[in-house]
């Protein structure tokens, strides 16, 4: 049982993350946190108590993290998102309470009482784990790796070359990638292969329950994003669910350990994670990038997860 802490920012694809986690019979959620992203930190911690009280996960701590990115005013998404963060959901009101202590914090007392090290799952904005970082770096230790989605391979979503989740807050992520913890990517250059098809999401919208019936509602207000002519898909890129699905099905994926870091300064640029793909800069591989995923065997992975509630 790989024992995993989520820190998200939901957001339709966190959610199907929660959801396939939850359902996932061999990773323990020992704790839940919320950063600012897709939407303001008010509405992301409340979608990630909706989310969790749908699928009758009342005993998973939750804690709400920074109100905002280290260095810059907080940017969301809500043209992707929409004004709750999880536009078209239908989904109960909490019946549990949040933490009263800070994500940063549950985070620490989580480590500090775990007898192995633990998984970070981030698919949001690196702030609060960040922030940990330099808060206890005496329990940096208790970290086994850092699993995230964010980032690219030469491509962006918010700006040319910067990914959204990155862009939000570079000097975390920055400070995340260059810890020297393991790491393992799954950046837009994966995620954009990782769509689910209309005639998938039919097949979920059949499955009869609550799990399902929301999610297909989720969807069908992502898709409208990602349905513009501009983007070229065929279906929803299903981001966030990659990492979920990484923890459970390595091989599923292809990836390559690279040396990455994160531009912080750039006019054009900031945010973008530059990945050294030839060795040109001859330094250390931080992070294992992962590069392609089996997308057939993915999209049955969260259909089974959807309907096993």
């Amino acid at each position: 049982m790989k024992k995993i802490i989520i820190d998200c920012d939901p957001g339709h694809d966190d959610a199907l993350a929660l959801v396939m986690a939850v359902a996932a019979p061999d990773l323990d959620i020992l704790a839940v946190t919320t950063s600012a992203g897709n939407q303001t930190p008010d509405k992301t911690l409340n979608n990630a108590m909706r989310m969790l009280t749908l699928l009758k996960q009342r005993n998973i701590p939750v804690a709400g993290g920074n109100k905002k990115p280290l260095m810059q005013d907080l940017i969301v998404a809500e043209n992707v998102h929409g004004e709750t963060g999880l536009d078209g959901a239908v989904l109960p009101d909490p019946d549990f309470m949040p933490a009263k202590i800070p994500a940063v914090q549950l985070i620490a007392e989580t480590l500090s009482s775990a007898a192995e090290p633990v998984t970070l799952v981030v698919t949001g904005p690196m702030t609060n784990i960040a922030l940990f970082l330099q808060i206890y770096p005496q329990l940096k230790i208790k970290i086994a790796q850092i699993v995230f989605m964010g980032g690219a391979m030469n491509t962006g979503n918010y700006t040319p070359s910067s990914e959204f989740n990155i862009a939000v807050d570079p000097e975390s992520a920055k400070i995340v990638i260059n810890s020297g913890l393991p790491l393992i990517m799954a950046g837009l250059n994966l995620t954009h292969q990782a769509q689910i098809y209309q005639e998938e999401i039919e097949n979920i919208r059949k499955i009869d329950n609550e799990v399902a019936h929301s999610t297909a509602g989720q969807l069908d207000f992502y898709g409208i994003y990602y349905g513009q002519d501009k983007w070229g898909f065929k279906g929803i890129p299903l981001h966030d669910p990659c990492t979920i699905a990484w923890l459970q099905h390595p091989e599923y994926f292809e990836g390559a350990d690279y040396h990455v870091d994160v531009e912080v300064a750039g006019t054009l640029t900031r945010g973008e994670t530059v990945v050294d793909r030839f060795n040109l800069l001859n330094l250390p591989k931080n992070v294992h990038v992962l590069t392609t995923v089996q997308r057939q065997k993915f999209i049955q992975l969260l259909t089974d997860a959807i309907a096993s509630f």
